[in-house]
């Protein structure tokens, strides 16, 4: 089952680090940061996923 509170989250993260990207900078260390935390979470969603594959 797709979790949609972390479909939103990676929405919002992913337009802030564009965001922070065009307005920083790609290096700054804020939209690096909102890399990682997109990196995480879409991490966990793909997990998630494939939890759900392997239980079918």
């Amino acid at each position: 089952m797709i979790s949609t509170n972390i479909l939103k989250n990676i929405a919002t993260v992913r337009k802030n680090m564009i965001s922070a990207g065009m307005s920083k900078g790609f290096t700054s260390p804020e939209t690096i940061k909102l890399s990682q935390t997109l990196d995480k979470l879409m991490n966990q969603q793909m997990n998630r996923l494939n939890q759900n594959v392997k239980t079918k």
